[in-house]
């Protein structure tokens, strides 16, 4: 068995990628990182406190975004720009903190919150190209700074205020999705009961084969909303087809890219998109991005908050938030089992192939002797 990859910087500067990270032919990236689309609407959130039509036009916005793609871009959203660049610095700095630093905090072994490289699902065989510290801010009774990084200085003051204006930010965003399947503006985070914060700080690294490798793999988040901050780099990929295209977001300054979630596509009836996408590397430069999920509790429960006239849910039936959880879980470790399984064979059927081409030729020269 291969050692355990502790951080990604030696890997990075070897001319080959490492097995163990090389997808299958079908998953690898199919358009360049910097070659940006601006198909994903950017919206601007000036005057969203305020009621009449400069209100509804951004709501407009938003519902339209959410029902093509699942994804939005949003600006002026107040959340400070100091604190976003306070953030951004800290968390270079943690990933350029020696291997040994970080690992203080490894998250292998099923800890909650901390560093670790890939963060693949236990039993795929394809890691992913990336290397993350997690931690968990709400419930603030929750919070378990054991596993929050001490290194670099002030990383907890400043982490614990950027959480707080995500919060505060998504809150907001869920209060457009409710006024738009005409319910109470609180309806969904009313359902989501006591909400989960969970970040997650991504660091991708220059990959010398970015062609072959994903920084992360294809999936839709589990959450209701998830609040992305991007630098300037570019990798985060979309798809509303199944995977058979796909866009990459174009960065924008100070901007959160916004995707809703499976919970936030089930409370809506499927009538908002749970975004399709996947995050791509490159060989020129590293790129950070930092992912706020808002969660529903565990027991929050998952069904249509509103059906419309001659429409059918999307759901079989009522079960919590766990249990929609456990069930993605559950079928993404069934398909990487299945996918294992079907690239070992694949692998058999070519080395028995390679054999019986040996002895065709072998027999042919006995032959012709």
């Amino acid at each position: 068995m291969a050692p355990q990859v502790t951080s990604l910087a030696q890997l990075a500067e070897e001319n080959s990628l490492h097995q163990k990270f090389i997808r299958d032919e079908d998953e690898r990236p199919k358009v360049a990182y910097d070659q940006f689309s601006d198909d994903i609407p950017v919206i601007s959130l000036a005057g969203i406190g305020e009621s009449g039509s400069q209100r509804a036009e951004i709501c407009r916005k938003i519902v339209a975004a959410c029902e093509e793609w699942g994804i939005f871009q949003v600006v002026d959203h107040g959340v400070d720009s100091k604190l976003i660049d306070d953030m951004t610095r800290l968390a270079r700095e943690f990933f350029a903190l020696p291997a040994e630093e970080k690992l203080r905090f490894d998250m292998s072994g099923g800890k909650k919150g901390g560093f670790i490289v890939s963060s693949h699902l236990q039993g795929e065989a394809v890691q992913d190209w990336r290397e993350i510290v997690t931690y968990f801010a709400y419930p603030v009774k929750a919070r378990d700074y054991s596993r929050w990084p001490d290194k670099p200085a002030g990383w907890r003051v400043v982490t614990e205020a950027y959480s707080e204006q995500l919060m505060g930010l998504g809150c907001k965003l869920l209060e457009v999705l409710s006024e738009a399947m005409g319910l109470e503006k609180d309806a969904l985070s009313q359902a989501c009961l006591e909400m989960d914060q969970k970040v997650v700080v991504n660091f991708y690294p220059q990959c010398p084969q970015p062609n072959l490798t994903l920084g992360l793999k294809r999936h839709t988040d589990p959450g209701t909303i998830t609040l992305l901050l991007q630098d300037q780099v570019g990798g985060l990929q979309a798809t509303r087809d199944g995977g058979k295209t796909w866009i990459t977001v174009l960065p924008v300054e100070g901007a959160f890219v916004v995707n809703l979630g499976d919970h936030g596509h089930y409370m809506s009836n499927g009538r908002f998109k749970n975004a399709d996408h996947q995050a791509v590397v490159n060989s020129n430069s590293s790129r950070l991005s930092i992912a706020t999920f808002q969660n529903p509790a565990p027991n929050a429960i998952v069904y249509p908050l509103k059906l419309r006239e001659g429409e059918k849910a999307v759901m079989e039936e009522v079960i919590t938030y766990m249990e929609m959880y456990k069930r993605k879980m559950s079928r993404d470790l069934e398909l990487a089992r299945l996918k294992k399984l079907a690239k070992e064979k694949r692998l058999q059927e070519e080395e028995l192939q390679e054999k019986n081409k040996l002895k065709s030729c072998k027999g042919l020269e006995e032959l012709l002797a």
